[in-house]
């Protein structure tokens, strides 16, 4: 017997999940498919970005988040770290080099989060069951077909076998994504030439052998701190035979004395995990019916945290656009817009890493960039524009429109009472209407009940998607424009 399902989700990662969250709060029925049999304790990002906090935020784990942030806060201090907390001005680094956030003051809000990938994995796991969400467990795809109508996916758990018929495919399964190579995805890129790596260890005398901070040296660069053991180090040997072999600790103390020059030595390893700068993109993120999210559409260095956040806006831009398509009330052709509105910036993060990587390297020619980039951020516009641009901030889609604040991802605000994203968490969109007579909400209304109608005291007047994109302002009292945007967006003019 064939299941049939709307929705097929393959990988149960944080992408994953809001992908599968995103996709119900738009009426879909989703089955998401994951081939291990509990979530990853693997040592991952340490934090996410702003833009990734807020797309969590619009789906009701404000508090979660909070939660999270304030035990991870907890615990530094209690280790007598250094702590750059929730008023810190510190927004990142670019290889190594402070980046300032200039418009703190402004909105203070839009910071990146120390939320570690088990606590969101967990808050996005009880989201999801919270919406019935069901996440089959140590279920591998065996293969899917696609066809005129839908996809059929085949798949084995336990030694039993199945198939699922959905009207798309979306693979969230990783820089290894079996969904993007089964499905014949060009994932272009340059291969890697060093071994990152991340652990937490016991380490006898840190405090006289390894500063705190980031440090650029002969062997390589290494940064140490703030939490208890954080140790991240890039040896620019090459890469690793085997990136999936187990950590030890005798691998990085040798790492660690090779870098740092100092005779350090290790007393044990707590967790340990390797990456490379290998760096790649999809010419596509959409093959007919399947669809690519997260590490599966790109990978590349760590560098910056913007990996993860990254993946989870693919998700908040994917979910409710697939939801429309499957509810019938946008056409197939939307979807096209993610991969034009993402690629690129992916894109970005992808050059962004590799330039790091080129001003990271222990040689002169590096060490000369370096140098200069170093005496540009002490400009505010460069490092204003370079905290954007890894933070995400920065991220604005081309809409056809002169305005600047069109294409871009609002942050929260206080909306009637309430904060905007609050009135978000439903996955609708909001149009916050400034017009005198209301004339914005009644044209709203009269074709699309997917949008919240919310009068304002000031404007301008704003239609703004379920993915925090503002789709279309108002100037003055006029909703010239506001009919085509929502037509764009969430009525389809058939």
């Amino acid at each position: 017997m064939i299941e049939k399902v709307d929705v097929v989700v393959v990988g149960a990662g944080p992408v994953g999940l809001l992908t599968a969250i995103e996709l119900t709060l738009g009426g879909a029925r989703v089955l998401v498919l994951e081939r291990l049999a509990a979530p990853s304790t693997a040592m991952k990002a340490f934090g996410i970005g702003p833009l990734g906090i807020e797309a969590l935020m619009r789906r009701g784990m404000a508090e979660a988040i909070a939660a999270a942030e304030a035990r991870s806060f907890a615990e530094i201090e209690q280790a007598g770290a250094v702590l750059r907390g929730r008023t810190s001005k510190f927004s990142g680094h670019f290889a190594g080099l402070s980046l300032i956030r200039k418009d703190a003051q402004k909105e203070p809000e839009r910071r990146p989060r120390p939320v570690d990938q088990q606590a969101l994995e967990a808050m996005l796991d009880e989201r999801a069951q919270a919406l019935g969400i069901e996440v089959r467990r140590e279920c591998d795809v065996a293969e899917f077909v696609q066809q005129p109508d839908g996809v059929e996916v085949k798949w084995t758990a336990s030694g039993d076998a199945g198939r699922t018929r959905c009207a798309y495919l979306v693979g969230c399964d990783g820089g290894r994504s079996l969904i993007r190579k089964m499905a014949g995805f060009d994932f272009p890129g340059t291969p890697p030439t060093l071994t990152f790596y991340q652990a937490v260890a016991e380490i006898d005398q840190p405090e006289r052998l390894l500063p705190l901070g980031w440090h650029r040296t002969s062997g390589g660069m290494f940064s140490f701190g703030p939490a208890p053991g954080r140790l991240l180090m890039l040896d620019f040997s090459g890469p690793p035979e085997d990136r999936q072999a187990p950590v030890t600790r005798e691998e990085v103390e040798a790492v660690l004395r090779r870098v740092s020059g100092a005779d350090v030595r290790v007393r044990a390893l707590e967790s340990g995990s390797r990456w490379t700068d290998h760096t790649r993109l999809v010419d596509t993120y959409r093959r007919g019916r399947v669809l690519l999210a997260g590490d599966a559409a790109h990978v590349h260095t760590p560098f910056g945290g913007q990996g993860l956040g990254l993946g989870l806006v693919d998700a908040a831009s994917l979910g409710w656009k697939l939801g429309a398509v499957i509810r019938g009330e946008m056409p197939d052709s939307l979807l096209d817009t993610y991969t034009a509105e993402r690629r690129p910036v992916a894109q970005a993060v992808l050059a962004n890493t590799l330039a790091q990587v080129a001003i990271m390297r222990p040689d002169p020619q590096a060490g000369a960039m370096r140098q200069l980039m170093a005496d540009l951020l002490q400009f505010d516009d460069v490092n204003r524009l370079i905290g954007a641009m890894t933070s995400g901030l920065a991220t604005r889609y081309d809409l056809g429109s002169e305005l600047d604040e069109v294409g871009r991802l609002v942050g929260d605000r206080p909306v009637a009472g309430a904060s905007l994203y609050e009135l978000m968490q439903d996955g609708a969109g909001v149009l916050l209407d400034a017009s005198v007579d209301g004339s914005a909400s009644k044209l709203v209304g009269a074709m699309t009940q997917r949008v919240r109608c919310v009068g304002v005291d000031t404007g301008p007047s704003m239609l703004i998607r379920p993915d925090a994109c503002v789709a279309w302002i108002g100037e003055e009292n006029s909703v010239k424009g506001l009919e085509e945007a929502l037509g764009n967006w969430f009525v389809w003019a058939r």
